[in-house]
């Protein structure tokens, strides 16, 4: 893991507290385990972790006026600058204007200015500290400073309802750990703390302005590439060159840097066959330069691009896809790797792992994914989150309806009346869709909080039934029918004291509103997936997931976006403006075989090795479950019983958490002592109340 940290004091905390650091319990030195001080005092800024020299760039105009940037930022040092100077004056829009994924923090005076990332896989989290405010772009760092405990009410909200942010709010698994909302910046002044948005939401006052289609397919394909181009300027990297034990008979270098499981040095991307990784895939190899691996090291192939091909052996069925990769891996700049998994990737197959900073249902599907990327390179492309940013969430038809453009409904509604074979869907849909046009932001909330209390959870089955399901304000999660009822009712508390402290809504459309808490989600568990599958020296990218990608996706027409295939379509057309056009038969089209098979299929492998790790659970000891039922519905979806595997998934990820986090040993800080980690007593079981509020 990587992070920031530091903190903002007071003035009267400031004369006491060092540029080094502050005062631990003993009188030592407090400051992070593994750190680099990038600024000192009286506001200090520290990078912590395994952080390249490329990644940590500083430029200062003055003693008490710098900026700090870490991750991959495609602007240059004069550009930086410049920005610098903007945002004395306060302005912070173009900070996050550059191309990558990086957190820019700037200090003017005693003012600090963090600023996070509109999707939310670069999260900020702050708390109070010594008077003042600290804050990391990791949350357990900041909790192991103010030894926090467990916050139960945001950990049975995300079994609850996930895809809720009312329900969430800026809670966070610690106690006293806040996070601030993707879009937003976090602004501290001598300790005062202040959460303010940097970036525009469509209004529900008037109509959404009409978008030209053309330059906003034009834009998604600037942003793409420029998004791939940083990546590929950045220095290549060689994993583990200094370390390297020297010769071994009967082994070359590539079997050395495996045996040592180290990536392949240079640039590679997934290549699944999808249209996402494709389409990065072929941008990366297809810009001028010179994008893959590092001549004389790993593969021996130059600079061609690695692609890296994952093959389900213990689930088929994907064999089309399989085909388009081989397809598209011809291409003489590709050096294309094909990455067997039997029984052993299979989703739940190990459950043991490193410890995350949060939970996340990817927890479960980390093995898969490490089997993967164990034969990626240093610099590894995904297509992370290009569903979220690209498709319609079905609430979208509630905003066409209010923006007055009913005729655009016409091809989704037929889809689905296609999919569902029956001539009611038409008007089910325009029903549910009208309704939610109609419905007041408070009005699904507390909807909400009367279904989760009268525990009424069944859906209708199939595309429309999910659809239908989705056009609401908000939905209880996946996880929600199995939690206890006091726990739910925690939940329907922190629902209804959300219509007050909300006022009159979030200011958007339903869709709109809907679209950036589910990419918000996927963000969030991408986070999670990253450091749970990490590959050591590697670093993975997810273009799908930078502030411009996301931006120039959120101003694509929503009539673009409802059309059944649009995903694939808008991709097509980004490559063929990129000068792409070779592309196999039946690139884009949907996978027939959902991910529930492999995840149906893990569960009956590893059903004794879940049994007995909900024998008994952490998640029972706080009072979210009761182990019984949990150990029934396990054993029920392993015999095939139609029951929502990705709540199954939220479950067993919380509960291997937890256990990790409580099995941990150590601090995040020097200086203190052996007590001073997050949740220094354990789990106390919860009576009456989960959780202290949030």
């Amino acid at each position: 893991m990587r992070w920031l940290v530091g903190w903002s004091s007071t003035a009267a905390g400031a004369a006491e507290i060092g540029s080094a650091g502050a005062t631990g319990y003993d009188g030592e030195t407090l400051h992070p385990v593994g750190s680099q001080l990038l600024w000192g005092d009286p506001d200090p800024l520290w990078a912590v972790g395994d952080w390249r020299p490329d990644e940590v760039r500083l430029v200062t105009a003055d003693a008490q006026t710098r900026i700090a940037v870490l991750g991959t930022c495609g602007a240059t040092d004069e550009e930086l600058r410049l920005g610098l100077f903007t945002a004395r004056g306060g302005a912070l829009r173009h900070l996050t204007a550059w191309p990558g994924s990086y957190t820019a923090v700037v200090q003017v005076g005693r003012r600090i200015t963090v600023c996070g990332d509109l999707a939310g896989a670069r999260p900020v989290f702050h708390t109070p500290w010594a008077g003042g405010t600290a804050y990391a772009t990791a949350a357990l760092p900041l909790a192991d400073l103010i030894e926090a405990n467990l916050d139960f009410g945001h950990l049975a909200a995300l079994l609850a309802a996930p895809d809720v942010p009312a329900a969430l709010h800026d809670s966070t698994p610690y106690d006293g750990v806040r996070r601030i909302p993707p879009g937003h910046a976090l602004i501290l002044r001598a300790g005062a703390r202040e959460v303010a948005g940097y970036d525009p939401v469509a209004s529900l006052a008037v109509a959404a302005p009409p978008a030209d289609p053309d330059r906003a397919l034009d834009a998604v394909r600037d942003a793409l590439v420029d998004a791939v181009r940083a990546r590929l300027a950045a220095p290549r990297h060689v994993p583990g060159a200094d370390i390297d034990p020297g010769p071994v008979p009967g082994m070359g270098p590539a079997e050395r840097r495996a045996a040592r499981g180290m990536p392949v040095p240079g640039i590679g991307a997934d290549l699944s066959g999808g249209p996402a990784s494709g389409t990065l895939a072929l941008l990366a190899a297809g810009l001028p330069g010179m994008p893959g691996t590092v001549l004389g090291h790993g593969t021996g192939a130059g600079e061609r691009l690695l692609a890296v091909t994952f093959n389900d052996l213990a689930v088929g069925g994907r064999e089309a896809e399989l085909e388009r990769a081989g397809v598209l891996a011809a291409n003489p700049r590709f050096h294309h790797v094909v990455v067997a998994g039997g029984e052993e990737t299979l989703p739940y197959a190990t459950l043991d792992g490193p410890l995350t900073d949060e939970p996340g249902p990817s927890l479960v599907t980390a093995v898969r994914h490490r089997a993967r990327l164990a034969s990626g390179s240093a610099d590894h492309l995904t297509g992370y989150g290009a569903r979220q940013v690209l498709d319609a969430h079905p609430a979208r038809l509630a905003d066409l309806l209010m923006d007055r453009q009913r005729r655009h409904l016409v091809r989704p509604v037929a889809a689905l009346a296609k999919a569902d074979g029956s001539v009611l869907v038409p008007a089910r849909v325009y029903a549910a869709a009208r309704r939610l046009a109609r419905m007041p932001y408070g009005s699904g909330l507390e909807s909400l909080a009367e279904r989760l209390l009268q525990k009424r959870f069944e859906e209708p089955g199939g595309a429309v039934g999910a659809s239908l399901a989705a056009l609401t304000w908000a939905g209880p999660g996946p996880a929600a029918r199995w939690l206890t009822g006091e726990a739910l009712a925690e939940v329907s508390i922190r629902l209804q004291g959300a219509t007050h402290r909300s006022g009159l809504g979030p200011g958007q459309r339903p869709g709109d509103f809907r679209a950036r808490a589910a990419l918000a989600r996927t963000a969030a568990d991408v986070r999670v997936l990253e450091q749970a599958a990490e590959i050591r020296f590697q670093r993975l990218h997810a273009p799908f997931l930078d502030n411009q990608v996301v931006r120039a996706c959120r101003a694509l027409p929503e009539a673009l976006r409802v059309k059944p295939g649009a995903r694939a379509a808008i991709l097509r057309t980004v490559l063929q403006g990129a000068g792409i056009t070779d592309l196999p038969p039946g690139w884009g089209a949907p996978s027939h075989v959902p991910a529930a098979a492999a995840a149906r299929a893990g569960l009956r492998v590893a059903v004794d090795s879940l049994m007995a790790l909900f024998d008994t659970p952490l998640l029972a000891e706080a009072g979210l479950v009761e182990a019984r039922v949990v150990r029934k519905a396990l054993r029920a979806a392993a015999q095939g019983e139609p029951l929502p595997l990705d709540g199954l998934a939220d479950l067993v990820s919380l509960e291997l958490w937890l256990r990790r986090l409580l099995a941990r040993r150590g601090t995040c800080w020097t200086g203190t002592p052996a007590r001073a980690r997050a949740v220094p007593a354990g789990i106390t079981p919860r009576r009456g109340a989960l959780a202290s509020g949030g």
